[in-house]
């Protein structure tokens, strides 16, 4: 089974310094849909490996956060995609979860629910904690310049190997490209 793991916020939706709290606030990302779209045509999985601390900090609750996955989950259905799972962290960085990125929690979880091997799926991330969690279970990283990924490429230290895209489009262009060589 070939199975991407996608970060939600800067991947394939606009991040916001003070967190996206509403569909309102959910807003995608040019081309993002399709490209998960694309994606599921082509026969991968999609997953998407979320921290959402925004919850553990009283931002926002549950029935927002499945709002917005609501809006996600219709919008890419108009565009013929979808997401296999979701899952998410909503734990703050204080209290040392196994499952918010960089740790490799969730990704762990996923290879446990799709029954699947980490290394040989693909991690797509706009900042450095989705590609450590990536590289700790082996798993090819991809840095995408949306988001924070422009940040992130500028402060350097990504995991050997990880490829660098514009956005997620170009992403998964160059992974059905390379499956068609």
């Amino acid at each position: 089974m070939k199975i991407v793991i996608l970060d939600r916020d800067g991947v394939i939706n606009q991040d916001r310094d003070d967190f996206v709290k509403s569909p309102a606030e959910w807003v995608p990302i040019n081309g993002s849909l399709e490209a998960i779209a694309l994606l599921n045509h082509v026969g991968w999985r999609v997953v998407i490996a979320t921290n959402q601390s925004g919850i553990g900090r009283g931002f926002f609750g549950m029935a927002e956060l499945n709002a917005m996955h609501e809006k996600l989950h219709r919008l890419l259905a108009g565009v013929g995609g979808r997401v296999d799972a979701i899952f998410f962290c909503p734990h703050t960085a204080d209290m040392e979860c196994a499952c918010r990125k960089p740790k490799p929690g969730m990704y762990r979880d996923i290879a446990q629910r799709f029954d699947v091997r980490l290394e040989k799926a693909v991690v797509v991330g706009d900042s450095l904690r989705d590609l450590e969690a990536a590289e700790a279970v082996g798993a090819q990283s991809i840095l995408v310049r949306t988001g924070k990924g422009e940040k992130t490429l500028a402060q350097g230290g990504l995991p050997p190997d990880t490829k660098v895209f514009y956005d997620l489009m170009e992403a998964v262009l160059d992974l059905i490209g390379q499956e068609e060589s």
